[in-house]
């Protein structure tokens, strides 16, 4: 019997709230799912019944394009009624509290509720206040989690390297303040990669996450040397108090990948981005727009891996 606030008694996935404590399986079966909703995307007409009369509400109380868009479309193409809510005309804005917005909307015959938020554990706190037949997903919450986006980046090394046996991934810069590379650091550990590297200056590195089973480098040539996957991540100016680095060109020029530095990788290196890019402070434009970048697949594969977690949280 499951202890983990993730899954039914049975050990089936209710919520999607982190990687962390999530076994392999249910990793694999949203990868294999998500698998089977590619040729969905590829038709002409793009759309499958399996949501039809569900009602998933988006809640973003953070700004998203990529996310919310690519969420929506799922959840379209699986048939169910969508409600995007605008957070900043809501009645959240009139002092109404984050519980109470969701009670109203449960009211409403909602089935699943897609949260992104800025604190850390708002999704945690949602699902313990829904109704057993309500789904919640994480859409990213303050540092801590963006589960779906890690699930998009490991089907995608999945596509392009044929599984995660042998393979050397680097996540490279914002580690600190970054939820998605807490995130993939979980997926790529429970599905068996052998070697996750993090690279990034000391004040955008966690102190503690050698813990959590990776090699940590501070200078980025050593770092990069001959792995399969790159994963640049953003700088989070938003998130950072006081100043964590001296400029944006010292920073590109020590941890910017360019192609010089993509060149100590494997050859045959992918590069990966969760976006949004900073051209020319984490990525410079050749190696985003090069052959080895798989920036824009991993956008497409975001909708069929989110369809493939809404449809497995809506059956069971």
């Amino acid at each position: 019997m499951s202890t983990n606030p993730q899954l039914t008694p049975e050990g089936r996935l209710r919520h999607l709230l982190t990687i962390d404590g999530l076994p392999a399986e249910i990793l694999l079966q949203i990868l294999d799912t998500a698998r089977s909703f590619i040729s969905v995307t590829e038709r002409e007409v793009k759309k499958v019944p399996l949501l039809r009369g569900r009602s998933i509400f988006n809640l973003f109380f953070e700004p998203s394009t990529r996310t919310r868009t690519t969420f929506e479309i799922a959840a379209k193409r699986l048939s169910a009624d969508v409600v995007n809510l605008n957070i900043a005309t809501s009645s959240q804005t009139k002092g109404e509290t984050l519980l109470d917005t969701v009670a109203n909307l449960s009211a409403m015959n909602a089935d699943m509720f897609v949260v992104r938020h800025a604190q850390s554990g708002a999704a945690h706190l949602i699902a313990r206040h829904v109704g057993p037949h309500i789904h919640v997903v994480n859409a990213g919450d303050g540092r801590h989690a963006h589960p779906t986006q890690a699930l998009l980046d490991m089907f995608t090394i999945r596509h392009y390297k044929g599984g995660f046996d042998g393979l050397r991934v680097a996540i490279v810069g914002d580690v600190l303040h970054s939820r998605v590379a807490r995130s993939e650091i979980h997926a790529l550990t429970t599905l068996g990669v052998p070697e996750v590297r993090v690279i990034g200056p000391r004040t955008l590195i966690p102190v503690e996450v050698a813990r959590l089973g990776v090699h940590v480098f501070h200078d980025m040539s050593a770092g990069l040397r001959d792995v399969d996957v790159v994963v640049m991540l953003r700088l989070q100016n938003e998130r950072m108090d006081g100043a964590l680095l001296p400029s944006a060109r010292e920073y590109f020029k020590c941890y910017g990948l360019t192609a010089e530095k993509l060149a100590l990788a494997s050859p045959n290196a992918i590069v990966m981005h969760p976006g949004p890019m900073n051209r020319g402070i984490e990525i410079e434009s050749s190696v985003a727009d090069g052959a080895q970048s798989v920036i824009l697949p991993q956008v497409t594969f975001g909708i069929a891996v989110r369809m493939a977690v809404m449809s497995i949280l809506a059956g069971n």
